[in-house]
């Protein structure tokens, strides 16, 4: 670790549901759900307003409205998230060279690799950088942890959340850790923490006591080691500014051995999930689905299957995963699972959070009188009419869009209810993210 608290993790608060807020004035102060809005859908990211209910990210679709009814439920807007992560992220790099995105929302910055770094002047920096973010996004809030290693500067900036700081002062990572849950710990997992729990271990502190030999005996070779280094804080890990991700993917280690297919296609449909949250909040898609199967006699079969396109659909990824597990005898049961995403692309279907991916239609039916397919109407996205200018869908069904006429430029505005097929209601704003 340095001697200083000079490496910065910054994340943007309930991103894509801020900027959602920003953009909607009528939703500021209200709860607001990201993500799928049917029945199959996954949240991606609540406001605050609707955390208090309970409602987290990787939620099904259907409990979030089951806790929280009232929320407006809307759709993603990809480009209006990344043209805010441009933004911050451009502020970021005038700071300092070394950058690490780790996402649309969320970084790591080496303070020290920035011109004139003072070491006695941190907060004052910090400061200076979510002032400015704020102003140049219309609004949005950060919350940032600075501390001597990357591990601690993650740690810290959950501190003081949502639109606060946290400094951890070097020589005290130790006492700051040692009190908090395991699950602080990034990579500690629901699966992993249980575990610990039934051994009595349930702070970082406790996490202590075991020998790296014993952790290595409960958790396996590689998370025991890690653990034993990560709860004394220890963590040398340098900022790297380019991070190119080759997969994305989600494992886990069963308490026994797992021979039920039905219970196996279940961990894979969750499995599925949580990929596809976390392409999406990066803004990638995949071709190459991998399935990784560790059998009862630790013997591990990984087997792929390429799509023809890209994807970051939650049910393709599942339903791609559930096959590729029919043809594997799994009559010993399994002891792992996991699921993976390669071939990556910077690519992403025009709505985000698609939960029923439409199939193709056949183009052999296609006539030229054919030039357009229907506009799809989902709720949160930009439209424009030719005489009332711009706004969002409200709610679309039974051959109706209704549109409330505002943008992060008015007031809260007036609800209109239009034919869906209207010539004078197009897709996208005139002016959405001009300043």
């Amino acid at each position: 670790m340095r001697s200083t608290a000079s490496i910065m993790h910054l994340d943007l608060d309930a991103f894509f549901a801020s900027v959602e807020q920003r953009d909607k004035p009528s939703l500021r102060g209200r709860p607001v759900i990201v993500g799928g809005t049917g029945q199959r859908g996954v949240v991606a990211t609540a406001s605050y307003e609707a955390r208090v209910h309970g409602v987290r990210s990787a939620m099904r679709t259907a409990e979030a409205r089951a806790r929280c009814p009232h929320a407006a439920f809307l759709g993603g807007r990809f480009e209006a998230y990344r043209e805010a992560s441009r933004l911050v992220m451009a502020r970021l790099r005038e700071e300092s060279e070394l950058i690490e995105p780790l996402s649309l929302d969320e970084a790591f910055v080496d303070l020290a690799a920035g011109e004139g770094f003072d070491p006695d002047r941190v907060e004052e920096v910090v400061d200076k950088i979510r002032t400015d973010i704020t102003h140049i996004t219309g609004g949005l809030t950060a919350s940032v942890g600075v501390a001597s290693s990357k591990l601690m500067a993650k740690i810290a900036s959950e501190i003081n959340k949502p639109d606060g700081v946290f400094v951890v002062e070097p020589g005290t990572e130790a006492d700051v850790l040692g009190p908090m849950q395991v699950n602080a710990i990034p990579g500690v997992g629901p699966a992993t923490a249980e575990r610990l729990r039934r051994v009595g271990i349930l702070t970082v502190e406790d996490l202590r006591t075991p020998s790296e030999d014993e952790l290595v005996r409960l958790l396996g070779q590689a998370s025991g080691r890690s653990l034993h280094r990560l709860a004394r804080a220890e963590d040398d890990r340098p900022v790297v500014a380019t991070r190119e991700a080759k997969s994305v993917s989600v494992e886990d280690t069963f308490e026994r051995d797992i021979s039920d297919r039905l219970q196996l296609e279940t961990i894979i449909e969750r499995m599925a999930r949580g990929v596809s949250a976390r392409l999406r909040k990066s803004g990638l898609s995949g071709r190459t689905v991998t399935l990784k199967m560790r059998h009862h006699d630790f013997e591990t079969h990984t087997r792929s299957s390429t799509l023809a396109h890209p994807t970051d659909s939650a049910r393709v990824l599942a339903t791609t995963a559930r096959g590729l597990l029919a043809g594997e005898d799994i009559s010993n049961g399994l002891r792992l699972l996991g699921v993976g995403v390669s071939g990556l692309a910077d690519w992403v279907q025009d709505d985000l959070f698609a939960e029923d991916d439409p199939e193709p239609e056949d183009e052999d039916d296609t006539t030229e009188d054919d030039t357009a397919s229907p506009t799809r109407w989902y709720p949160g996205m930009d439209v424009h009419h030719a005489d009332l200018g711009d706004g969002w869908v409200w709610g679309a069904g039974l051959g109706r869009v209704t549109v409330r006429f505002e943008t992060r430029w008015t007031p809260p505005g007036p609800v209109r209810t239009f034919r869906a097929d209207d010539p004078a209601l197009g897709a996208g704003h005139s002016g959405t993210l001009q300043a």
